[in-house]
This record gives C-alpha cells, structure tokens and sequence, in this order.
C-alpha cells in the first residue's frame, strides 16, 4: 500500500549521519514521513545531503529532549553507544526502538528481499543484480554499502515488489549483537564467498 502525508510515521535517528542512516533518512521523508535526526559529528556528503532535505540537526550533540512520546519509531545507528542519553530516553519512555536493519525489514518485509552476503563482493555483486533487473524493466528497491554508478543514493524505498539489500556481518547495533545480515531475512540470499574475516565481530 502505498503510504501517503495521512499515514506518516514520526521518526527519529540518532546517528543519522552515517553512510546508510542518513541515507535512509532521506528516503524516509520523500516518502512524506516526519524525520528528525540527531549525531555528535556529520561529515560531507552526509551534511548537505541532510541540510538540502531540510532534516540536518539543528546543533550537533544527543539530547534528550528530542525523544518524546509521540514518536512511531526510534532508529538506532551503529554509531550511538548503548549509553547514549537519547536512547536512554526511548528506553524509559518504551517507544519502539529498531536498528537500521530491523527498520529496513519492517519496510520491505511483503516485497522479495535479495540479500546479498559474504566476505568480498557484496557491492559489486548488488550493482551487478541492480543492472539486470533495470534491463528486464523491473521495479526495485535498493539497501548497498557504496555508492552505485548511475544511483542518486545508496536507499531506495518505494512501493517496488522487488528489494537488493547488501548485508554484513557486521553487528546491528550497540544494544543489538546480531549480524545486521540475518535481520532483513532474505527471502533469496546470494553468498559470494566464505573467508576468515572481521574476526573483532
């Protein structure tokens, strides 16, 4: 169904300035969701990426006050530590509090999700996916680690029955230790290959 200005979600990032957060932050408001956001340090292309879609935080730093109880969803980056007074904050309050990768799964969990794993590859191989369903003229959505020659971003959520998610290995988050590969359950999993790898995870 598609999601219109009568069915927006308020949603708030703390550690909105990492590759994939702000990233999934700006297609979370074109698709007229409320979005705010909130980090101690936002560098360039995340800054004015934020700043031109009019969600950059207003001053850098964690404060409580911009958790509060009408909030739909709290979306945590790998960035925020598990004291981090905001998500303290969320905590007290009980609000919904997600990962990146659980959020992304929440938002594509009734489309075909292929998610592409392993040591090497991963982002080479989603481009590769990416060019064959744009030559058959499918529809798609897209979740990749890198920018995509020929892609705006590196999210792309729509109404598309179709979704390529590059997935790690990497740990979801400071409150969550689960390989951020396993949450957006794949409904086609590509492996590229198995290596002793990121043997600190």
């Amino acid at each position: 169904m598609a999601e219109t200005k009568k069915t927006s979600l308020k949603l708030h990032f703390i550690a909105i300035g990492g590759k994939v957060m702000h990233n999934l932050a700006l297609a979370m408001s074109d698709k007229w969701h409320k979005v705010t956001g909130s980090d101690d340090e936002i560098y360039e292309p995340s800054f004015s990426r934020l700043d031109a879609a009019g969600i950059l935080p207003a001053k850098m730093g964690w404060y409580t006050d911009n958790i509060t109880e009408d909030l739909d969803y709290v979306i945590l980056g790998m960035h925020a530590k598990a004291d981090n007074p905001e998500l303290l904050r969320a905590q007290e309050l009980g609000l919904r509090i997600m990962s990146f990768p659980e959020f992304i799964y929440e938002q594509s969990k009734d489309k075909q999700r292929i998610v592409i794993a392993g040591s090497h590859g991963k982002t080479t191989t989603s481009a590769m996916i990416a060019h064959a369903l744009e030559s058959c003229d499918k529809d798609f959505d897209y979740v990749v680690g890198a920018q995509l020659p020929g892609f705006d971003r590196m999210v792309k959520l729509t109404d598309a029955p179709i979704i390529i998610i590059e997935g790690d290995e990497y740990l979801s988050s400071a409150i969550d230790r689960r390989p951020k590969m396993l949450l957006y359950k794949a409904t086609t999993a590509v492996i590229t290959g198995i290596a002793w790898d990121h043997i600190n995870v």
